[in-house]
């Protein structure tokens, strides 16, 4: 009997036991706000028609061996004890609107709020008053790119109910096409790769980022928290991209956050930080062939380059402190130069593989160490998810948007944005006791947006 148990058993993969540690746990909540009243019954139709209950990941238990090596075991999935019900409002007070009284349900739920374990690691919550789904899953399941294309493989196109939705790809920071061939651009991936693996170590050991008003540190991820979201049209990125040749949305999502930042701290801290001042942000890089949403098929299939699971690599993306504001473009040119060397360099598969390997020889407790002082020595977390380019549905009901945020971390700012039908929405996760006006941050960075915008213009108009 037990021998049959150990065959049922899978080990978790190194990045899934990495998120199992206590300093690195992670949960990633998603929140569906949806247009018309939640029909509870459509939702758990659903799900259990849906490819979700077929995968392995989302119908096993995570149990410990007697060595206390963690491995997925299948078991029988309850959606009653999965799928909770929420009738009451969220807050008493009806000057609350219902994304903020949401984004702090949200923010409540980033700091020590585990899944249970005796059950599959996810569940959804149906917040009635509030017409919003949140999906929590464990990050042990899988990373951005897995979940998003799981959570979309249960929704429909609004405009032909028949067809999923579109899942193109981005233009993300993954490693672009490089020509081998060429010996100086070999040469700069070797320096580029050099420069950034040993940055990499001197993170671990003693390299920090200079104190500021944006700053966390060791303990900060038991902090409550906060959270705002900033809203920006793809178009209006899209017209900023145009403004500066051959830069990407990523490049002008980090112009924002370097022009935004900047703006913040001169409201917080005025003329009390040196000019070029380095704030270091992590960012994950999708490390897949295929770049953005991916056939779910291939995923749960295991196909060579696009295998479901945590397949990404980690960045440190450096942005700079101006005071001077007057002519935001700047801030795009330098956050373009930066990816540029960054995707140029072999940062993101190295940081993938040497995890794998310190994982390996010496277990997830060191590893979870090692990243957690990165995570101490830097200032802020962002990823950026591809969404559905369309209008969708979910169990018949319209989506008005789709955010996500994660478990907080040391950093006292964690940035997660997703896009959805031309508009992005950047969820911003903060430490109250050190940024208690988020959405004063929010607005800087859509300020940023709209100024970049103005300038993008005078410069194709001159």
């Amino acid at each position: 009997m037990a021998e049959d148990t150990a065959e049922r058993d899978h080990p978790l993969t190194p990045a899934g036991r990495l998120f199992l540690q206590k300093q690195m746990e992670q949960i990633i909540n998603a929140a569906i706000a949806v247009e018309h009243p939640i029909d509870v019954a459509a939702i758990k139709s659903e799900i259990e028609n849906s490819i979700m209950l077929k995968h392995p990941r989302f119908c096993s238990l995570m149990v410990s061996d007697s060595c206390g090596r963690e491995h997925w075991r299948k078991t029988q999935v309850d959606l009653n004890r999965h799928v909770i019900v929420r009738h009451q409002p969220l807050s008493d007070d009806p000057s609350i609107s219902d994304e903020d009284a949401v984004n702090d349900f949200l923010a409540d739920l980033s700091v020590s709020s585990p899944l249970p374990t005796d059950k599959p690691l996810w569940e959804i919550h149906l917040l009635m008053a509030h017409k919003t789904m949140v999906f929590r899953v464990h990050h042990a399941l899988g990373d951005g790119i897995s979940l998003m294309s799981m959570l979309l493989s249960c929704c429909r196109r609004a405009d032909d109910p028949a067809q999923r939705p579109t899942i193109g790809g981005v233009a993300a920071a993954s490693a672009p096409r490089r020509r081998w061939s060429h010996v100086w651009t070999l040469l700069k991936v070797v320096w580029f790769t050099l420069v950034y693996v040993l940055e990499f170590g001197l993170r671990v050991m003693c390299l920090r980022d200079k104190t500021t008003a944006v700053s966390g540190g060791s303990g900060v991820e038991l902090w409550p928290r906060r959270l705002a979201t900033a809203r920006f049209r793809l178009e209006d990125m899209k017209a900023v991209k145009r403004a500066v040749t051959g830069a990407t949305i990523n490049d002008v999502l980090f112009g924002i956050i370097s022009c935004g930042l900047s703006r913040y701290l001169d409201i917080k801290s005025p003329k009390a930080l040196p000019e070029g001042l380095r704030i270091t942000g992590v960012a994950m890089v999708n490390l897949r062939t295929q770049t953005g949403l991916q056939d779910l098929s291939k995923l749960m299939n295991g196909n060579s380059g696009t295998r479901w699971g945590n397949k990404f690599g980690m960045l440190l993306l450096p942005v700079y402190y101006h005071s001077d504001g007057s002519d935001p473009i700047p801030f795009l040119k330098r956050s373009k130069s930066m990816i540029d060397k960054k995707k140029l360099s072999l940062e993101g598969p190295f940081s993938y593989n040497i995890g794998y390997l310190v994982m390996s020889l010496f277990g997830a407790k060191f590893a979870s160490i090692l990243n957690y002082r990165i995570v101490c020595n830097t200032t802020f977390t962002i990823s950026n998810v591809i969404g559905p380019q369309e209008k969708i549905t979910a169990a018949c009901n319209p989506v008005k948007y789709l955010r996500v945020t994660s478990s907080s971390l040391p950093h006292a700012i964690t940035m997660h944005m997703v896009s959805y039908a031309g508009m992005a929405d950047l969820q911003i996760l903060v430490a109250k006791e050190i940024i208690s006006d988020p959405k004063i941050l929010a607005k800087c960075f859509e300020d940023a947006l709209q100024e970049m915008k103005e300038a993008a213009k005078t410069t194709t108009t001159s």
